[in-house]
């Protein structure tokens, strides 16, 4: 997914792989970290997506003192345009609407934007500062 989206050095993505397990990990212990898969009648994972669960404070907007975020929504690309990622994508905004979320978040790759726009996503105004 970051190879495709150009993001990161590509010979460190090992040393992130395991970061990134270690975290998954103890979020998942803590039921911040919910993840879901796709496997066709063929076998095999073909797509996946997770939710991650932040600390947020209330707002007139929402009271909910948890965020949630997607991240991590791919899907291999001989599967692509077949509708696992749009079905990943509902399923987590269905368990999002039914742990009381008024939104989801989350940051799209080029390739991905259309679907989430197709499925009533809208563009905001979050900006980022990086200091690298």
């Amino acid at each position: 997914m970051f190879t495709e989206m150009g993001i990161g050095d590509p010979a460190q993505f090992s040393a992130y792989a395991t970061d990134f397990e270690q975290f998954a990990a103890r979020a998942m212990t803590a039921g911040s970290f919910l993840a879901w898969l796709a496997e066709p009648d063929s076998g095999g994972i073909v797509a996946g997506g997770a939710v991650f669960i932040v600390p947020w404070p209330a707002n007139p907007k929402a009271r909910k003192q948890e965020r949630a975020f997607l991240l991590n929504v791919y899907t291999e690309p001989e599967y692509r345009r077949r509708g696992y990622a749009r079905l990943i994508v509902r399923t987590m905004l269905d368990w999002c609407r039914s742990q009381g979320f008024s939104s989801v978040f989350l940051h799209a790759s080029d390739a991905g934007r259309p679907v989430y726009l197709s499925l009533g996503f809208t563009s905001t105004s979050e900006l980022r500062f990086d200091f690298t």
